[in-house]
């Protein structure tokens, strides 16, 4: 038995006591049970400070228990995140495969890595307590991680849990290790991996949906707004298509941080030298990582940069913080369009999926749209966070690591599952409410736009101001001025002319007016076909192969 451990020892209770205790009342048998369990919850440990107590059934030691005590902080809600501990696993059992190379023997290399398959896979989630606010270059939770391996692969080799025998947290589990360098590695690690198997797939997911819907909804001419006040028409696709694109944007930008978060601190100990490693270890565990993780991982190439800075988290929460902008802008776009449903916008009908109100019967919210705009200010705010621990490395060493990555972590967690959770409950289900658009877009004065190469810009804001104070509609007041006849303003004034440049929506109503031609057969297909060839392309389309009806059609022109 190691000389300062005191284990103790209790026989398990025999069935007839169980029994016994079974026929108490309920009340009595929790107390029972309750008064068992505080009998044999604790062990004695010892370390260079004293003696303290530590859980008999937990694999953690004595630093993991002084950690606990020293750091009453939060509490369980504000543990480390479990991605950083499989992470911990990961780098683990990449360190024993290398260190095995190196000399360390085989059998303690072996059972090092099973029990760090046993961390990876969450079997010991429980056995890491400690919280985020602990010492800043996380410390206590290298050495929970080295505690709990040992003793694990301790009990894998039949030895006493607790002796240090034959598996010894520093010793083997942390060879050619420190807390300043295994830290940051996890961080980065944890970080590829939950932006790579858990963000990214749902960003595309949700750039996707919204993808079907501008396409569905390109045909659909609404009235667009700049300061929230009327402006130039547009399609409801178009709208569309500018969220498609930002988040097409946001995934570029976040996929553009990954190369740098791949390399790894690992090698550097404890201040960037390299002490007490071997020359390549730090390849080797970089390439047995990439193998375990499936993700392309590099020895950082300046180890001083490595564990003094972390520039490249606060860089790819920098991208987090950009889609979380995005998300904000998005969710609140789609809920303005979705006001109502009598006396709002209502251009948008969303999905019902719960009562909105306990006072109001038959109120229905936007509440999609709210928890995921609630997401972006959460992640906006982490993103303070991380900047300033960021910007607080002291020469050798950041010491603000663990706030880092628990904001990161979560930032990437509240993001994807935001973007799932408003791709299936809300955007699958958007519909657009095509006759509150139509009378919306035909309110409006801003349609006088297209006057202003006609008219001129004053006297296109005469007949606009005159309509929008006589109440009239845009062509009165035009008429009525004397600037265009009935007839004219029909001809000129027209939406679907409004949605591209000049030459595009000549070129288009040039293409109409042959197609026109093509019904009312005005035209033989030879003369058709060369009309179509001179006509400028539309949306990037030529789209001319035939010189007849049904070619035109196919061509795509037609609104």
């Amino acid at each position: 038995m190691h000389p300062y451990r005191t284990v103790l020892r209790f026989r398990p209770a025999s069935s007839h006591s169980l029994k016994y205790a079974a026929s108490y009342s309920q009340s009595q048998s929790r107390f029972f049970s309750s008064s068992l369990r505080t009998m044999t919850q604790y062990r004695t440990e010892r370390d260079t400070f004293g003696e303290l107590q530590v859980p008999a059934d937990r694999y953690w030691g004595a630093q993991t228990q002084r950690s606990l005590q020293n750091f009453d902080i939060g509490g369980p809600t504000e543990r480390l995140p479990p991605p950083l501990i499989k992470a911990f696993g990961i780098l683990k059992k990449a360190a024993s495969i290398a260190n095995t190379s190196y000399g360390l023997d085989p059998k303690i290399g072996e059972a090092i890595q099973k029990a760090a398959d046993d961390v990876i896979s969450g079997k010991l989630i429980d056995h890491f307590p400690l919280v985020v606010f602990q010492t800043g270059s996380g410390t206590q939770s290298n050495m929970n991680t080295n505690e709990v391996i040992s003793n694990r692969a301790i009990e894998i080799l039949g030895g006493e849990l607790g002796s240090k025998k034959p598996v010894h947290p520093n010793d083997h589990v942390n060879m050619s290790q420190s807390s300043n360098d295994t830290f940051p590695t996890a961080m980065h690690v944890a970080a590829v991996m939950e932006i790579n198997g858990t963000l990214l797939p749902a960003l595309t997911e949700l750039r996707d949906a919204l993808d079907k819907k501008a396409k569905a909804f390109e045909n659909i001419i609404k009235i667009g707004r700049t300061h929230l006040q009327d402006a130039t028409p547009l399609t409801l696709g178009q709208e569309f298509s500018g969220y498609v694109q930002q988040l097409t944007n946001g995934i570029a930008r976040i996929q553009d941080t990954v190369p740098r978060l791949s390399l790894l601190a690992q090698g550097g100990t404890a201040v960037g030298t390299g002490l007490n490693t071997k020359k390549g270890f730090d390849v080797k565990v970089a390439a047995e990582i990439t193998k375990l993780t499936g993700y392309e991982f590099k020895t950082a190439p300046n180890k001083f940069e490595a564990l003094a800075s972390h520039d490249a988290l606060v860089e790819a929460h920098g991208a987090l913080n950009v889609v979380a902008c995005s998300l904000m802008k998005i969710a609140n776009d789609i809920r303005f369009l979705g006001s109502g449903p009598r006396c709002g916008l209502g251009e948008l009908s969303l999905p019902e999926n719960e009562p909105g109100s306990s006072i109001m019967p038959g109120k229905v919210n936007p509440t999609q749209c709210e928890a995921l705009t609630m997401v972006a200010a959460q992640v906006m705010g982490n993103n303070t966070t991380v900047s300033v621990a960021g910007s607080n490395g002291h020469f050798e060493l950041n010491v603000f690591k663990p706030v880092i990555i628990k904001n990161v972590l979560q930032s990437i967690r509240l993001l994807a599952d935001g973007s799932r959770s408003f791709t299936k409950n809300c955007v699958i289900g958007i519909e657009a409410n095509e006759k509150r658009i139509n009378q919306l877009l035909n309110e409006s004065l801003m349609l006088a736009t297209i006057l202003n190469s006609h008219l001129g810009y004053d006297n296109v804001a005469k007949c606009a101001k005159k309509a929008h104070k006589e109440g009239t509609t845009l062509k009165e007041a035009t008429v009525s001025l004397g600037f265009l006849s009935p007839e004219e303003f029909d001809a000129k004034v027209r939406p679907e002319l409004m949605l591209h440049p000049d030459e595009v929506a000549k070129g288009k109503e040039s293409c109409q007016l042959s197609v026109a031609l093509v019904k009312t057969e005005r035209v033989r297909s030879t003369s058709l076909k060369s009309h179509l060839i001179q006509a400028p392309k539309y949306n990037g389309r030529q789209g001319i192969r035939a010189a007849d009806s049904e070619g035109v059609l196919k061509a795509g022109f037609l609104l």
